[in-house]
């Protein structure tokens, strides 16, 4: 099909939509969709991020949202024409278009599959919320310049700024917890729509959850995906950021924004009252003093990963040694000559392995489970972010990005890592030679899911792979140790591997558990877990309502922090302004039922043992 084919059938395929919506009837909808078609949508319709499968569901949701969201005026977006695309092997005609509902502008992505009985019609559909009416429009010409009028004897604009970060006359609205790139993003966002946000964070300095990390670090991602909102990265910058750079400008970011900030700040958590529909909460300041607040909203955005996770391992109370966890390592500097034992074979267990080797460190890591291992770069683990290589514009690439469901993702993870396997064959043959055990995912869809499954799980190689390979690195199966002594690990063969120092690269206790910490058992249970997928393709509590009215979660990659920022602040601004209650309704369907060809699939549990990674990649004949 060429692009004026493409663009007639997408143009009659909107024009047809609003016909149908602008009916009110959900029947009229739903014979514009595919008998299998997915909706996602976000805030636009439901106030909600939810999912839906099929027709059947999908008009049952619609019968609920048609009626109070009434959209209407839908029309192509001129600015990103239909094109004909791929997914998933499935050639479809893409389409962005705009439409709006009470709420405010919204736009949507639909992929239409072409049939010769009729007008193409949607296999998926998304439809999110841009804006709300009464929030600053950000594409709008901005404002005539004020008359040059200056009051010489007004504060200065640092004046201000530092009076207005005291909050000595009043409470924020909303208390932000971490100046990550969570905090960050999402306290930049509700500064665009002028609600009044603080952040508190126990570093010294704005990026020190970056800057304190091991010296080594560098992000796996490329720029291109990695933006801030309203402020991306200079195009002179490297592809990989290192992280001293990264947190040089957080720092930048939070002065450039204009963001409120309290450093060396403890949050020692707090009360929800339901009488003054606020937080009680305690934050203890660097000179020791403590804060009474009362914001109306708290955003956790203290990361996937925050409490370090120290494993019982038998005994390692007795190692003579050092012990230390990945998150109080800084620099392999003072380790040269010295037998180091890492525990944990992820992300920061092969960091610190390679940083020890090349500082002069005997290191041998100690797998603890299998492994999904991908070779770095653009044409290799980069490939999860071509889409943000196309030259649109981010926000562009963005509206794509969140227009794939679960399945579909699911499915083009799946190519994807069979695709990157086949490539790093020879790399992966020489790891299983030495023993090291790998993976591709309980369902071969790979690291990226893993990522957004659990967290963590496997390694993007910048060379610590081939060291293993070499021997240089030694490798030890966690199941093969019985216990440690005083001198280090006693095998199961009865050898004793020596050891002067153990790292623990053994991950983090998830958001739930930093939730009962802070706000005790009653709430960490009424919220439930966090992050991993839900029955719907959604990520758990994040960037929406849960069950404790004025707690919200954000975390993630700075693509994710970046996107869903939008959606949880406008959430918080309707909030705000009345439009939308604090509570999540009770009664509210708990979302669509997952198709039962992928009930086995969810949450990546299997109801069968997961597949070897022979299964993946036939092996070469030796």
């Amino acid at each position: 099909m060429d692009s004026q084919d493409a663009q007639a059938a997408a143009a009659q395929w909107v024009r047809r939509i609003d016909e149908a919506v602008r009916s009110g009837r959900p029947e009229a909808v739903i014979v514009l969709l595919d008998p299998d078609a997915y909706w996602r949508d976000v805030l636009a319709l439901t106030w909600d991020l939810h999912t839906f499968y099929g027709t059947a569901q999908i008009a049952e949701a619609l019968g609920r949202t048609l009626p109070t969201a009434r959209a209407r005026r839908f029309a192509l977006d001129d600015t990103m024409p239909p094109r004909v695309v791929t997914r998933v092997g499935r050639e479809v005609i893409e389409a962005v278009f705009r439409f709006e509902t009470d709420r405010g502008h919204c736009r949507g992505v639909v992929s239409l599959t072409g049939s010769e009985a009729g007008p193409a019609r949607a296999w998926t559909l998304l439809t999110e919320l841009d804006w709300l009416a009464r929030a600053p429009d950000a594409k709008a010409e901005p404002a005539p310049a004020a008359p040059a009028i200056r009051d010489f004897g007004a504060p200065s604009w640092r004046e201000r700024r530092i009076a207005e970060a005291r909050y000595q006359d009043r409470d924020p609205a909303v208390l932000i917890v971490g100046a990550g790139q969570a905090g960050l993003a999402i306290a930049a966002r509700l500064r665009r729509f002028g609600v009044d946000a603080l952040i508190v964070d126990r570093g010294r300095r704005v990026g020190d959850n970056w800057r304190t990390r091991y010296d080594a670090l560098v992000l796996h991602n490329e720029i291109w995906a990695n933006h801030l909102p309203y402020l991306p990265f200079p195009e002179t910058w490297p592809t990989y950021i290192p992280k001293d750079m990264l947190a040089d400008w957080f720092e930048a970011y939070a002065t450039f924004m204009e963001l409120n900030v309290w450093t060396c700040a403890d949050f020692l958590g707090g009360e929800w009252d339901p009488a003054r529909r606020a937080w009680n909460v305690r934050v203890r300041r660097g000179d020791g003093g403590e804060r009474l607040l009362h914001p109306r909203h708290v955003v956790m955005a203290a990361g996937v990963s925050s409490i370090p996770y120290r494993p019982h391992i038998e005994g390692l109370a007795d190692f003579a040694g050092e012990v230390l966890h990945a998150s109080d390592f800084r620099s392999g500097n003072s380790f040269a000559g010295r037998r180091v034992t890492v525990i944990g074979a992820g992300t920061s267990g092969h960091d610190i392995a390679q940083e020890l080797c090349s500082r002069g460190a005997d290191v041998t890591l100690v797998q603890r489970s299998p492994s999904t291992v991908v070779n770095v770069g653009p044409d290799n683990a980069g490939k999860v972010y071509s889409l943000y290589r196309q030259g649109r514009p981010t926000e562009a690439s963005d509206l794509l990005n969140i227009a794939v469901p679960y399945p579909l993702l699911r499915q083009g993870y799946q190519l994807l890592t069979r695709e990157l396997a086949e490539q790093d064959a020879a790399l992966l043959d020489g790891l299983r030679r030495v023993g090291f055990r790998l993976d591709f995912g309980t369902d071969n869809t790979g690291f990226q899911m893993k990522y957004l499954r659990k967290g963590g799980g496997y390694y993007l190689n910048v060379g610590c792979s081939q060291l293993l390979a070499d021997g240089r690195i030694k490798l030890l199966q966690h199941r093969d140790i019985v216990r440690f002594t005083a001198a280090g690990a006693l095998l199961a063969d009865g050898r004793t591997h020596g050891a002067d120092v153990v790292v623990l690269a053994t991950g983090y206790l998830g958001q739930q558990e930093v939730v009962r910490r802070l706000f005790g058992d009653a709430v960490a249970e009424r919220v439930g877990p966090i992050w991993g997928y839900d029955e719907e393709g959604e990520l758990r509590n994040m960037w929406r309502r849960t069950a404790q009215p004025g707690l919200w979660f954000t975390a993630g990659s700075l693509a994710q922090c970046r996107i869903f920022s939008k959606y949880l602040a406008l959430q918080i601004l309707a909030c705000e302004a009345g439009e939308l209650p604090l509570e999540r309704p009770a009664d509210e369907p708990a979302g669509a039922i997952r198709p039962a060809d992928l009930a086995d699939l969810w949450d990546g549990q299997l109801t069968a043992p997961p597949a070897e990674p022979e299964a993946l990649v036939p092996q070469p004949v030796r």
